[in-house]
């Protein structure tokens, strides 16, 4: 994979979709709480848990750190994975309040990998995830990788079939200026062009990556 290669991606979908916008949160906290629900679901059913807790009064730290499991269970309820997400925010939640004491602008002076190698100790919180609220929460230019870039890549002879988590990432950061807005717009449009077109049965007429060498049949992910 080549830095031409990856900027011919980016400039493809950017060209089609425009500016994303990501990601949708009010707040650095709200954000954080919305990459853990989002596990296993749609956005639309994070966006009703979100609601309920705010109807609650309790998006903010402090008050999820507080709550009863199988109340929080209650209100992300739509999230999906209720009673299993509910324990994954309480255990966020005790770290951030370990960390933070709920001001989350004691984060800004840890470096990044040290903020990335606790919220990988967190229980429920992987390596995706993890990223997530590194970029779009904190606003550190680390690259996110999900199933979508993983496909895209693969199926554009970009990548080999045994390539990890940690090699995509890599080759993105070290092919890429490191940039935020960068990365927050290169993740964003490669998961709207997986979800509209790179499907596991891929979708190719209409996708901007059309003109690109692939092959709809390679199917490792």
């Amino acid at each position: 994979m080549t830095s031409e290669s990856l900027d011919e991606i980016f400039r493809l979908m950017l060209e089609r979709f425009g500016p994303q916008d990501w990601w949708p949160g009010d707040g650095r906290h709200e954000i954080m709480v919305g990459a853990i629900l989002t596990q296993n679901t749609n956005w639309t059913n994070v966006t009703k848990a979100i609601d309920n807790l705010k109807r609650a009064g309790a998006m903010d730290p402090v008050a999820i750190h507080n709550m009863d499991v199988h109340r929080l269970a209650q209100l992300i309820r739509p999230a999906g994975y209720f009673n299993v997400k509910a324990k994954r925010l309480k255990s966020f939640h005790d770290w951030l309040i370990a960390r933070t004491d709920g001001d989350l602008t004691k984060l800004d002076s840890v470096e990044t990998e040290v903020l990335r190698e606790e919220l990988l100790t967190i229980s429920g919180v992987g390596r995706e995830t993890a990223d997530s609220i590194l970029l779009y929460a904190l606003d550190r230019p680390t690259f996110v990788v999900d199933a979508y870039t993983g496909r895209i890549l693969f199926r554009h002879y970009l990548i080999d079939v045994d390539a990890d988590y940690e090699y995509i990432k890599d080759v993105f950061e070290a092919n890429q200026p490191r940039d935020l807005q960068l990365f927050n717009e290169y993740h964003a449009l490669l998961v709207r062009t997986g979800k509209e077109f790179c499907k596991p049965m891929a979708q190719c007429e209409g996708c901007p990556l059309e003109g690109l060498p692939h092959d709809i049949y390679r199917e490792a992910y």
